[in-house]
């Protein structure tokens, strides 16, 4: 079985996006956490919660959609014992998902 990952870009994000997976796994969670005190904010909270204009905005959407993704990334290597390097055959993004 061939395994692609594919990363979304600057346009996809959307309030309330990686909410779920922060609720239910504490891989992710810690992602999250580690992105707010890196930025010095609580982007979760407006990942999370909005408003939607405040998450449009680059300064927010790009590392919003790079938290979600590296959360995602991280539930599945514990989760389902998946690893990039080693399992993916294809490997793609659009825009900051490059």
């Amino acid at each position: 079985m061939a395994v692609a990952f594919v990363f979304p870009g600057q346009g996809s994000q959307a309030v309330g996006m990686g909410k779920s997976l922060a609720a239910n796994f504490a891989a992710a969670r810690l992602i999250f956490d580690e992105v707010d005190t890196a930025l010095g904010s609580k982007l979760s909270s407006i990942i999370f919660e909005g408003p939607s204009d405040t998450l449009t905005l680059t300064e927010n959407a790009q590392p919003a959609l790079m938290a979600v993704s590296l959360a995602t990334l991280r539930v599945m290597e514990i989760e389902a014992g998946l690893n990039l390097q080693r399992d993916a055959q294809f490997v793609a993004g659009h825009s900051l998902g490059e």
